[in-house]
């Protein structure tokens, strides 16, 4: 007999469903931020938000409506928020699973370089039930130089 299992919701429907129970409205704002959001494999700051929306042509989002529902999603820990140096916040949504990455950033040219590594993620948990500390969300972010930058750098001129 094969197995009828209900695909699990993607994080859009996820954040619909949870801004719902909040008393929020499925706004047109909104909806576009979500379902933006929902694309994306990486992180992205308001202001690639409010472009990629205006670029896409579907709705002009004021960035402080996009400020407004990125602290709203925040709030409700539907999006991470990643500080990446030099003044730069990203978001990225919080996916249902608890599946998640951590972040490398060039310093030189800003590109971000996301990673997973099941080693670092016991690390953690090793540290945790050593010092006896309850972690409840970590966030790595590394700091350096891409290839390219690295390899710009290095270059004979």
């Amino acid at each position: 007999m094969a197995s009828t299992s209900t695909p699990a919701p993607s994080w859009a429907e996820h954040a619909a469903q949870t801004l719902a129970e909040a008393g929020f409205r499925r706004g047109g704002a909104r909806a576009a931020v979500v379902d933006l959001l929902d694309a994306q494999p990486c992180a992205l700051s308001a202001y690639d938000i409010e472009q990629a929306l205006r670029d896409q042509g579907d709705r002009a989002v004021a960035r402080a409506s996009v400020y407004r529902i990125l602290d709203e999603l925040e709030e409700l820990k539907l999006v991470s928020r990643i500080d990446v140096g030099q003044g730069i916040t990203r978001y990225e949504p919080i996916r249902p699973g608890g599946h998640h990455h951590h972040h490398m950033v060039c310093d030189a040219c800003g590109r971000i370089v996301p990673f997973s590594d099941d080693g670092l993620e016991r690390a953690i948990d090793r540290l945790a039930r050593k010092v006896t500390f309850a972690v409840t969300e970590h966030e790595i972010v590394l700091h350096g130089a891409c290839a390219d930058c690295a390899g710009a750098a290095s270059a004979p001129r």
